[in-house]
């Protein structure tokens, strides 16, 4: 029987993310998964702090680059990113939880494209990130 890829998706993201140091060494979180998508939350730590206060952007980058790299290998596709940009609006501040949010924008037979939105916890936009990810061939996981 085949699998159903909302489970698939999951073991994907399960298999990624057991061997991610960087999630880990930067304490993010996988809040959700599903075909196309995945949510990643951090919260913003002394550590993370730039010379302004406020979270430096490179965190942010790696939250979003993160979210990314999950959602686009959720269908069993090896890939990475070939080519990113973010929009930072607004400062993540200490103490503050940020979630990011990719989705899928478009996926074709060597590349794709997914929206990652950087949000507090509240609702308030930090940052728009554009991912385009490039399928290496191979999969994820075994079938």
């Amino acid at each position: 029987m085949a699998e159903d890829a909302e489970t698939l998706a999951r073991r994907c993201a399960e298999a990624l993310w057991n061997d991610d140091e960087a999630a880990r060494q930067l304490d993010l979180a996988l809040d959700a998964v599903g075909p196309g998508t995945a949510t990643v939350s951090m919260t913003v730590i002394g550590t993370m702090v730039n010379g302004y206060g406020v979270c430096h952007g490179g965190y942010i980058f790696t939250l979003a680059h993160t979210a990314l790299s999950i959602a686009s290998q959720t269908r069993n596709r090896r890939s990475v990113a070939q080519n990113c940009h973010i929009a930072f609006v607004a400062p993540g501040r200490l103490g503050e939880r940020l979630v990011a949010r990719a989705r899928e924008r478009h996926t074709a037979a060597r590349s794709g494209i997914w929206d990652v939105a950087v949000r507090t916890s509240s609702g308030e936009t930090i940052a728009e990130f554009r991912g385009h990810a490039r399928h290496v061939g191979g999969n994820v996981v075994g079938d």
